[in-house]
């Protein structure tokens, strides 16, 4: 029987360029794209819709909007492997996309990515998800228009992450209920922000084009990593009012300066946390960094941290039998 199987990488968010929104657009989201986690979604033809695995309440909504909008009777979706839901990696555009590209390899759609992400409703604000998912590596979107209806955002910048540069990604347990709680008001918190000033918009925009932009380019991770950690902070000072303080939880704080300190080039939270993650210039260091927050885990409620590298090719389709 014929069956198309989707893996889909995980992302990091470093965070948004723009949250002033006087040039017209709004956000304009910087990230990566990563090999592990993963999702891994399996579809094959069906009279009815049929989900299994877990995450199958999110599949199955995903799986409806598709179906809907193709006028098909029925799919059945096996969720293999699913990406930590709601801590800051991008687990729900992973399984849409996933879900609704191979419905469209399934069925011959011919729908793009970009027309996957309309379909199931991802990618309005951020776009990291969807060009994560279309081309991996490190992506700059250009944020979305404040008029004239909401679109996904443009790529304006994606570039290979040199193969050398090591993650490490660590997920306190602690913080969790209350990233979760903010997770829950999310759409109240975002309608009722206070326009950042142009002064930070301006320097944020700065960093990222003068700065990190150039550093990846010419593989300085020096650069790249001063730059990283200068704009994730000063954007927690913006979402402060929101979360914890700079970071989600002293935890992460705490986390993050570890990271630095056991020499990781830059320490970011991952968009509300509570994932912060360090890129390390060896495998051999980023070891002893994930040692160390094993260590410091322990102290704090325990978690999981775990290595890993960019992914640089995007989501793989294949189609069986």
């Amino acid at each position: 029987m014929r069956k198309v199987v989707v893996e889909a990488p995980s992302h990091l968010h470093a965070g948004n360029i723009d949250l002033t929104g006087d040039l017209g657009r709004l956000y304009g989201t910087v990230g990566f794209t990563l090999r592990w986690p993963k999702c891994v979604v399996e579809l094959e033809q069906a009279e009815e819709l049929l989900v299994e695995g877990p995450d199958g309440d999110k599949a199955r909504v995903y799986a409806s909007k598709v179906m809907n909008f193709a006028n098909l009777r029925g799919v059945k979706v096996t969720v293999k492997e699913a990406i930590p839901r709601h801590l800051g990696l991008g687990s729900q555009t992973a399984l849409a996309l996933s879900i609704a590209v191979g419905l469209s390899a399934l069925y011959g759609l011919d729908l793009s990515v970009e027309e996957a992400a309309k379909i199931t409703g991802r990618g309005g604000i951020s776009a990291l998800g969807v060009y994560g998912f279309k081309l991996g590596g490190f992506i700059v979107d250009g944020g979305f228009k404040t008029a004239g209806g909401r679109r996904i955002p443009p790529l304006i910048f994606h570039c290979p992450v040199p193969e050398d540069w090591v993650f490490v990604v660590c997920i306190p347990r602690a913080p969790i209920p209350k990233v979760l709680e903010v997770k829950a008001r999310e759409e109240e918190v975002l309608g009722s922000l206070k326009p950042m000033p142009r002064e930070l918009s301006s320097e944020l925009a700065r960093l990222v084009v003068m700065k990190m932009i150039p550093a990846i380019i010419e593989r300085d991770l020096k650069s790249f990593g001063e730059a990283l950690t200068v704009f994730n902070r000063r954007l927690g000072g913006y979402w402060s009012n929101y979360q914890a303080g700079i970071y989600c939880d002293p935890i992460v704080e705490e986390g993050v300066d570890l990271l630095l300190s056991w020499g990781a080039a830059c320490a970011c939270q991952s968009c509300w946390g509570p994932t912060f993650y360090g890129i390390l210039d060896s495998e051999d260091a980023a070891l002893r960094a994930k040692e160390a927050l094993e260590d410091y885990l322990k102290r704090v409620g325990g978690g999981t941290v775990f290595i890993t590298r960019a992914d640089n090719s995007g989501a793989k389709v294949e189609v069986r039998g």
